[in-house]
């Protein structure tokens, strides 16, 4: 590649979202988890029993995909699905004992992935890049909260 295209933001945003979700994977493959299957636990740990169409807005991706990850995650018993208390027919879905395990080997995967992207940047570094990737996010986000702009605390250490 060569001129504007090879020199372009959306072209350097492209190489690295595709380098670090490769690393990614690889780091979740250690734990048996592939790419936005621990989004999906995490989601879980926070706020226990949450709809389908709750994890699909979650994930951004369409209810299908969320149904095809959920049925994944129960066939290696890491969440079950149970019907709604108010309405049976729908499926909610919650973590089991070993997928709230899983969360703790998600997080010490993420701090390995997280040292590895940000490695030979320093604090001020980081914090700046967390910044700008939010404004970018929130450029390209059809939902605000995706953005995380109410979420994160920029004072936080990412070490």
């Amino acid at each position: 590649m060569s001129g504007a295209f090879d020199k372009s933001v959306s072209t350097r945003l492209a190489l690295v979202a595709k380098l670090h979700r490769a690393r990614a994977a690889q780091l979740l493959g250690t734990i048996g988890l592939h790419p936005g299957q621990e989004v999906i636990l995490k989601s879980l740990a926070e706020e226990d029993g949450r709809s389908m169409t709750d994890l699909a807005l979650a994930l951004l991706v369409r209810p299908p995909t969320v149904t095809k990850m959920v049925t994944r995650l129960a066939a290696q018993g890491l969440v079950e699905r149970r019907g709604a208390a108010t309405d049976a027919r729908q499926a909610l879905v919650f973590l089991t004992e070993q997928g709230r395990a899983r969360t703790a080997e998600i997080d010490e995967q993420w701090k390995r992935l997280e040292k590895h992207t940000t490695q030979g940047l320093d604090d001020k570094d980081r914090k700046r890049l967390r910044k700008l990737l939010r404004r970018v996010a929130g450029n390209l986000a059809p939902h605000k909260e995706f953005a995380g702009e109410e979420a994160e605390d920029d004072s936080e250490s990412s070490e």
